[in-house]
Parts: C-alpha cells; sequence; structure tokens
C-alpha cells in the first residue's frame, strides 16, 4: 500500500495560428485588433481566442466596421470583464485546457464525469492495466487517527496480497498466454480494488465548464479529494488566464466566483 496524493498537471493548452489570424482579419477588415495584441498581448492564446470568438460575434474589431457599435473596448481586461458581466459564456467554450490528473481515487473519478458538457475523459483502464499494489490518498483527519490507519493499512494489504496471488494463480506472466486471457482475468481482478484505488485521467474542459466546475466542486458541501483536486486546478487556471479567473474569491477552499452563469 502506497499512501499518495492527488495531484494535476495542466499538458495542454490553447495555440493560435496568428497568419491565418492575420488572413481572415484583412478579409473583414479587423487588422488593426491583431496589431494592438501585438503591442504586448501575443503572450497568452487564451486570452487572444476567447476575445477573437467574442468580437466576431459583433463584429466589433475596430470603429465602423458594425454601425451598431460605436464604442470598442481596446484594453483586453476589460474587455473579458464585460464578457463575464455580461455572461456571454457560448464563446468561452472555445477555449481548453487538458489535465493529466494523477494518484486520484475513483471516488473522484465517478463524481468528476458527471461533468460531461464541455469536458472529455479518457481514463486508465484496470480492465488492462493490472495492480501491483493499491496506492490510495487518506486525509489529514484520518491520518490522525492511528487506530484507524492500523486497520485500514491492513485491509489494503491484505487486498494487494490478494491481486498478487490471483496473477500467480491466474498465470499471467506465463510465456505464451494470449492478451485477451490476461484482459479477461485482469477484468476479474479489478473488481478486488476498492473506490479509493489511485488511478490516473486525462480530462479536458473549456473555459466555461473550468469556471463551473471549479464552484462547484471546491463547494464546502463537495466531497474533500475533488475539493482538494479542484483548488489546485482553479490556481492553475488563475496563472494561466487571469482575466478570465481573476473574479474568484477564495474562503475556506471554496472559490466563489463574482460572475455565475458564465
Amino acid at each position: 500500500m502506497r499512501n499518495v496524493d492527488p495531484e494535476v498537471f495542466l499538458v495542454a493548452r490553447p495555440q493560435l495560428d496568428y497568419d491565418a489570424l492575420a488572413a481572415y482579419l484583412t478579409e473583414v477588415g479587423g487588422s488593426s485588433w491583431l496589431e494592438r495584441l501585438d503591442q504586448g498581448h501575443l503572450d497568452n492564446d487564451a486570452l487572444n481566442l476567447a476575445e477573437f470568438a467574442g468580437r466576431l460575434c459583433y463584429r466589433s474589431w475596430e470603429p465602423g466596421l458594425n454601425p451598431n457599435v460605436t464604442r470598442v473596448r481596446t484594453d483586453q481586461d476589460a474587455y473579458l470583464a464585460n464578457i463575464l458581466s455580461s455572461a456571454h459564456g457560448s464563446v468561452l467554450e472555445h477555449v481548453t485546457f487538458s489535465f493529466a490528473l494523477h494518484n486520484v481515487s475513483r471516488v473522484l473519478t465517478h463524481e468528476l464525469v458527471r461533468h460531461r458538457p464541455g469536458a472529455a475523459i479518457s481514463q486508465e483502464s484496470l480492465r488492462f492495466v493490472r495492480l501491483n499494489d493499491i496506492p490510495f490518498w487518506f486525509p489529514d483527519w484520518a491520518t490522525a487517527d492511528p487506530e484507524l490507519m492500523a486497520r485500514a493499512t491492513a485491509m489494503l494489504e491484505q487486498m494487494e496480497q490478494f491481486q498478487v496471488w490471483m496473477a500467480g494463480h491466474f498465470g499471467l506472466d506465463s510465456e505464451g498466454l494470449p492478451f485477451h486471457e490476461k484482459k479477461h482475468k485482469t477484468s476479474f481482478m479489478r473488481r478486488f480494488a476498492p473506490d479509493g484505488v489511485a488511478t490516473g485521467l486525462l480530462w479536458s474542459a473549456n473555459i466555461r465548464t473550468l469556471r463551473h466546475t471549479i464552484e462547484a466542486r471546491t463547494d464546502p458541501g463537495a466531497e474533500e479529494e475533488i475539493r482538494l483536486l479542484f483548488g489546485k486546478i482553479g490556481d492553475l487556471m488563475r496563472a494561466e488566464a487571469p482575466a478570465l479567473f481573476g473574479d474568484y474569491t477564495v474562503q475556506d477552499g471554496a472559490w466563489i466566483p463574482r460572475w455565475r452563469k458564465v
């Protein structure tokens, strides 16, 4: 039994093709917007993509392109703050980040997969991946209880021993054993692992989904492991896209947005 902590790695973020953007803006008459970006905002593709999507909706690249638009915000932070305050969340769905979630329990992943809109999920399959040990996360209050830890550790070690015994009993390392037979037996063996076993998952979500999920899963009523994980995701996103996550305040671990339903 290994005592582990949930971890999150940001493995992918938006990447814009600025030559293609320039070609498009030449067609619609909005090249001055890209020129403004070139003066200091080309380093954050996530924010630029969100602004691009918003301005495309209203053709608000510059004054005069849309007669209904008489004032064009030139400050990106102010523009995106207006997106949030007006709940124009659809434009944020174009901006997607991918997170490798490591040493998270199946308790957590069962909760997370409920957030399907705006998300993509690939999870480590224990039908194929054989368990040699049972990595497990314990909250601080549990580790402070010696009797609980002694009993829990003994039970997990017995489960581990049974996993190893089954692998030997089924001859899973025998030369020439067909892979489909290994898969069949490994699928059976996973039934003797607890929901708390640590696993891995790749989770991709757009900004709109992230804003909702960070708020929902850091709420005091949320499950404690997922609260811990989404606090870490919130920290990552505030650093990655401050103009889109800077409206949150954090109170006792709960991320509370100024602008909801975005």
